[in-house]
């Protein structure tokens, strides 16, 4: 079974030169991890790394000194994260040179362990918790982090001038819809050495689970976006129930359509929307929300052109949070390289209790799943953007606010106010007939809806005032901005939560 057959062309292995070890290498081993019998990975780091407090873990660092190619100047380098506390299951990590691979021992002359006391000689090779890798992404005198590979099959990246914030993982396992979430891990990782003038950083990795295993080639483009052209081979040892392709894990809090009563920050997200882009041509834009209790939504099509977590608003301001600065965290896009087919993008929200718990998640699940021990070959794109993301062609909403005016609200009503900015709007006179195109699919009633421009800034706003029909029940909300026949804007696509 094959997602994106199209794509394969666009990821090959390194231009120019054939490699003795490649993606087909892992892909074979993955092949046969998946005919076996799943073992569990039982290794256990010492006792005393284990033992460790959370501030204890901390103060383990990786010496920047001892960072691999640095001595050769290299414009990537690697640096190895240690095992303890949460990071207790290791895995092996291997250089590609010239086609041969060369396993990286652990060694505890590469870690400062600050104040810790510590007998590391004593512990032998206990491999490596993670990685990380560096470029010089935002100066060519200092190498910036680029890109970590840490827990489960959990990797993050930045462009230039960004900060950490959501996240990716390989595979998601029945996150909803089974007998609890079953997380991949990443078992092992092969990083061919890269050349003195390279602008590109190749990892493989083999994937692990009880019920999955897998092959993945990641093909890192450092810059201002940061782009990984991704390739995988799944293979599934047992039936699942969801299985998520492209998943992304992010943080929401609070927001403009959720304000937080007593928090002096008017927001605190890693992301604020789902955005969509379907085969038909439709751009969908859901705000994200702090649920009181776990709420799954989808999106169903025949073919997808993308879908990200976004962090649209990138002013500081809407934030005031000079130590998290979360308008810098980036958004991330996944563009399927070829067709997927049909499907459904699938959101995942939950509670949270503050800003430290990931509690969003979205991911891309396929129409049929493969068969047990038939591959399932994946391309895709993931863009890591800051300021220039991926938006509509047209029009966009640039936010979503919830709450009354003057006037008082009855009973099981709500009032959203929607701005929308973008090049079908801004040219169009104040007095264009633009209508708001609102509807409620499902256990709502529209009372009022109103566009009109805003004379301050020049965007177009639109009103909806909604009653809930059956509070116990969530309400689906959809609407768009339109001129005559002309569609302006993406469709916004809101969600009120059983109250």
């Amino acid at each position: 079974m094959t997602l994106a057959l199209a794509g394969l062309a666009l990821l090959g292995l390194h231009s120019g030169r054939a490699m003795a070890f490649g993606f087909h290498d892992v892909a074979a081993r993955a092949e046969q991890q998946a005919r076996a019998p799943y073992r569990e990975h039982t290794r256990t780091p010492p006792a005393e790394l284990v033992a460790l407090t959370y501030d204890q873990y901390r103060d383990i660092r990786f010496r920047p000194d001892r960072a691999l190619w640095r001595p050769e100047g290299l414009p990537f380098e690697l640096m190895f994260f240690h095992l303890g506390k949460f990071q207790t299951t290791p895995v092996q990590i291997n250089e590609v040179t010239a086609g041969r691979v060369r396993h990286i021992s652990y060694n505890s002359a590469d870690f400062d362990y600050g104040k810790n006391h510590l007998s590391p000689r004593t512990w032998g090779d206990v491999g490596f918790a993670g990685f990380r890798a560096h470029y010089p992404l935002n100066g060519p005198t200092y190498k910036d982090e680029l890109v970590v590979f840490l827990g489960a099959s959990y990797f993050r990246a930045l462009g230039a001038g960004q900060r950490y914030g959501l996240s990716a993982r390989g595979l998601a396992i029945d996150t909803v819809g089974g007998q609890g979430e079953e997380f991949p891990r990443f078992t092992e990782f092969w990083i061919v050495k890269p050349a003195p003038n390279a602008k590109t950083l190749t990892v493989y990795a083999l994937l692990d689970s009880p019920r999955a295993s897998g092959a993945y080639q990641f093909d890192i483009h450092p810059g201002e976006t940061t782009v990984m052209d991704v390739r995988a081979r799944l293979y599934l040892r047992q039936g699942v129930a969801t299985l998520g392709i492209a998943p992304l894990t992010s943080m929401f809090f609070f927001g403009e359509n959720q304000p937080h009563r007593t928090d002096f920050r008017p927001e605190v997200h890693d992301s604020d929307g789902l955005m969509i882009a379907t085969g038909d041509g439709e751009w969908i834009w859901r705000p994200l929300l702090n649920p009181k209790q776990t709420l799954t939504t989808s999106f169903s099509m025949n073919d997808l052109r993308g879908f990200g977590l976004m962090q649209r608003d990138r002013s500081f301001a809407s934030y005031e949070d000079g130590e998290a600065r979360y308008e810098l965290r980036p958004s991330a896009w996944v563009e399927p390289l070829g067709s997927w087919g049909p499907g459904r993008v699938e959101l995942v929200q939950l509670n949270t209790a503050d800003e430290t718990n990931d509690n969003i998640v979205a991911y891309w699940v396929p129409a049929r799943a493969p068969a047990i021990g038939e591959p399932l070959d994946i391309t895709y794109r993931l863009h890591w953007q800051g300021t220039q993301m991926q938006r509509p062609p047209g029009a966009w909403v640039t936010q979503t606010r919830v709450g009354r005016g003057f006037a008082e609200l009855g009973p099981n009503e709500q009032q959203f106010v929607v701005d929308f900015t973008g090049p079908s709007l801004m040219d169009l006179p104040a007095d264009t007939p633009v209508k708001a195109v609102v509807t409620a699919p499902a256990n709502g009633e529209i009372l009022e809806s109103n566009a009109y421009r805003l004379e301050a800034n020049g965007v177009w706003r639109m009103t909806v005032r909604v009653k809930q029909l059956d509070p116990t029940q969530p309400t689906e909300l959809r609407g768009f901005l339109q001129n005559g026949a002309d569609v302006l804007t993406e469709t916004w696509s809101n969600i009120i939560p059983p109250q």
